[in-house]
């Protein structure tokens, strides 16, 4: 069999494990996470112990940037770090699938789900490592750019971001390009990381399944995109805190999304 032969039948073999995606409605994402509550309430302990950790770890961030005075990135870091929520939040989607198939879900299970899967989980992560690493490099250039090589003060900071020229410019492209990095992220990884976690399946199988049901559904897909943005920004708009019930909510309301989207076919 030569190379071209070989290329050709390992692609035809990775369309063919490749799930057929459900067709949802506008309704979907308001009904992921009312059922993402309903988990939160059934598991409480485990959900508010990982959402109580993103705060930790958010604060942590924050702290670190003051401490060599690179404060006005805590946003931008807080965001980036966001990008990396989809993984962190494996073991919600554990909690999840016990609570569905009438288990009992434990904190140690939730904290160890990435082991279902360590290779897959292991490409995961360093794919959103890496675009993490892009966005906070992305932001710096954007923030230098607009603002200058000279770090403003915090007494400073609104007076230069909001009520400067270049304000109107540097709002647009920062929120624009921000934009575009959730997208990719919320793309590919949709469905991708529960469905690697449940069915064992290679990253690359994960990630065009996410990315097909993202393109098959995408009015509610992009409702569903933006309620984690409205929930995330809450979140963070609360010094963080807020991230301890809005984090889990989502990540819980993903597993439903991942099993409507999905489901046993």
């Amino acid at each position: 069999m030569t190379g071209k032969a070989a290329q050709t039948m390992d692609t035809d073999e990775q369309s063919a494990s490749i799930p057929d995606i459900k067709d949802i409605t506008m309704d979907s994402p308001w009904d992921w996470l009312a059922e993402g509550w309903r988990d939160l309430r059934r598991a409480p302990s485990i959900s508010l112990t990982y959402g109580t950790g993103f705060v930790i770890a958010s604060w942590i961030l924050a702290l670190l940037l003051l401490a060599v005075d690179l404060w006005f990135l805590v946003l931008p870091m807080a965001a980036g770090f966001m990008l990396l929520g989809p993984l962190f939040a494996v073991g919600l989607y554990d909690v999840s699938r016990k609570l569905e198939r009438g288990e009992t879900p434990t904190l140690g299970a939730a904290v160890t789900a990435w082991r279902h899967e360590p290779s897959q989980m292991g490409m995961m992560c360093v794919a959103l490592l890496l675009l993490h690493m892009i966005w906070v490099e992305v932001a710096i250039i954007i923030f230098a750019l607009f603002l200058g090589d000279v770090t403003p003060t915090m007494e400073r900071l609104i007076g230069d971001v909001f009520f400067q020229a270049h304000s109107v410019p540097f709002l647009i492209v920062g929120t624009g390009v921000g934009a575009i990095f959730a997208l990719i992220v919320f793309s590919i990884c949709a469905v991708s990381i529960p469905m690697i976690m449940d069915r064992h399946v290679n990253v690359i199988t994960a990630i065009l399944t996410s990315l097909r049901a993202v393109q098959a559904n995408w009015r509610p897909m992009m409702l569903w995109a933006g309620l984690i943005v409205v929930f995330t920004a809450a979140g963070i708009a609360t010094l963080f805190v807020g991230l301890a019930i809005t984090l889990p909510l989502i990540g819980h309301a993903t597993w439903h999304a991942y099993r409507a989207l999905v489901g046993d076919n």
